[in-house]
């Protein structure tokens, strides 16, 4: 055993003692550097959550200067037009309108309204919120098969009249006798005046069986006649056709739909496989439908090169051209158009007047110009929207103005009244034959 030597100076360390105490040092010195390290972290990462913080508040408070705070919270970009004072305007009139407007109020239809006002405010006709069922019902309608009265409708898009196009062959609306030019005024006993077309045509139609009212107002008459009509399942064949004498042939396109173009080209090769030495492509009270289906027939018609040209808002432009296959018009053909011919329909007719494969006569056409896209949102509603605007192959800008025949008709109401006369019909035949006349 080791001892210690007391001396009047105090103790005299042993080796043993001496190695203790290095380690006791050494201990407490790593325990200490530990501890600093553990602190400086710790202060490194608060001083990091401080400075989040404030960044935090200061981002906050100038998103909230700008508006933009609320459009982040709704999930909004921050141009949204959802901010901060168009948010509390609208909670504003909600409450305003729950506090005192005097009947029951329903937050769905509130908000619909919301949609729908944002697209009106474009001050454009073509461009329409369409909540879930009339979306539907939209979408039904160009499939060719629905059910309801059974009548193309067209509608001013500066007056908002309703009129009727004509019935749909075999439907209610045939039966009960409405006809062409007759003014909707009324739906089950209510006013629809100023209401868009595709609200008024959702009323119309319904399940097979269920009745309905309509009131029409029409020419010569100071009273509303109503109908009282029967749904039914309508398949409107959108393409009709028959040999008229002389061999000429006759092809009706009601609309532009998902079928239009097979049965164009099925009535198409028929008439020739009768020996059609010439055409009347009738386009009149055509309101238009599918781009690509006007594009489709006008390439089956088309020899070669555009069909039409289309431009959107930032200047970007795509041309439809012709395949260039051997299927093109090879016989004299007439297109008949009047004021109620509009969009796809006069993408046709630009086409195929500019290509010189027809002489059109009838009345200036609508003026159409511009085309839509139409849009399924994630609830099931849909908007259309007004994206770009077309050019025939010839650059000529049609919309507002329409285009203009080679050979003026007017219509004659009075002798289609007397006798079922069509006189731009015959002006057509006339035409025709007298190109027959002159190939001899």
């Amino acid at each position: 055993m080791e001892e210690y030597n007391i001396t009047e100076g105090g103790a005299e360390e042993s080796p043993v003692y001496s190695q203790i105490t290095m380690e006791y040092v050494d201990s407490q010195t790593n325990k200490a550097r530990k501890k600093g390290m553990v602190q400086g972290i710790l202060l490194a990462f608060g001083i990091v959550i401080l400075a989040t913080g404030i960044y935090a508040a200061v981002s906050a408070v100038l998103m909230i200067a700008n508006g933009s705070f609320y459009s982040k919270i709704f999930g909004s970009s921050a141009s949204s037009v959802l901010d901060k004072k168009s948010i509390d305007k609208l909670d504003n009139l909600y409450s305003l309108i729950e506090s005192t407007y005097l009947e029951d109020t329903d937050k769905k239809e509130l908000q619909e309204g919301i949609y729908k006002g944002m697209l009106e405010a474009l001050d454009d006709p073509y461009s329409v919120y369409y909540n879930k069922e009339e979306f539907e019902e939209m979408m039904e309608g160009t499939s060719g098969t629905f059910e309801g009265i059974g009548a193309y409708l067209t509608q001013d898009p500066e007056t908002k009249v309703i009129t009727v196009v004509r019935p749909i062959k075999d439907s209610p609306a045939e039966a009960a006798g409405m006809l062409a030019d007759d003014i909707v005024v009324e739906v089950d006993g209510e006013d629809i005046t100023g209401q868009d077309i595709n609200l008024v045509v959702s009323k119309l139609r319904g399940p097979k069986g269920t009745e309905v009212s309509v009131g029409v107002m029409r020419e010569g008459t100071d009273d509303v006649i109503t109908f009282k009509l029967k749904r039914d399942e309508i398949n409107a064949v959108t393409v009709d056709s028959k040999m008229l004498d002389d061999d000429i042939g006759y092809i009706q396109i009601s609309e532009f739909a998902d079928a239009t173009a097979d049965q164009f080209r099925e009535a198409f090769d028929n008439l020739e496989e009768q020996g059609m030495k010439s055409l009347i492509i009738d386009l009149r009270s055509n309101g238009g439908g599918y781009v690509d289906i006007s594009v489709e027939i006008a390439d089956r018609l088309v020899k070669d090169g555009v069909i039409v040209s289309v431009e959107d808002k930032h200047g970007l432009s795509y041309k439809y051209e012709d395949k260039g296959d051997e299927n093109y018009l090879k016989v004299p053909c007439v297109l008949l158009v009047d004021g109620n011919t509009a969009s796809a329909s006069e993408i046709l007719t630009g086409a195929l007047r500019d290509h010189g494969l027809v002489t059109v006569i009838g009345t200036q056409t609508f003026g159409k110009g511009i085309t839509q896209i139409i849009t399924p949102l994630d609830d099931g509603s849909g908007v259309k929207i007004t994206n770009s605007k077309y050019f025939p192959p010839d650059g000529e800008d049609i919309h507002g103005i329409g285009i203009k025949p080679d050979i003026v008709v007017e219509w004659d109401d009075e002798k289609y009244k007397a006798d079922g006369t069509d006189n731009q019909l015959e002006a057509a035949k006339d035409f025709l034959k007298n190109k027959q006349g002159e190939a001899k």
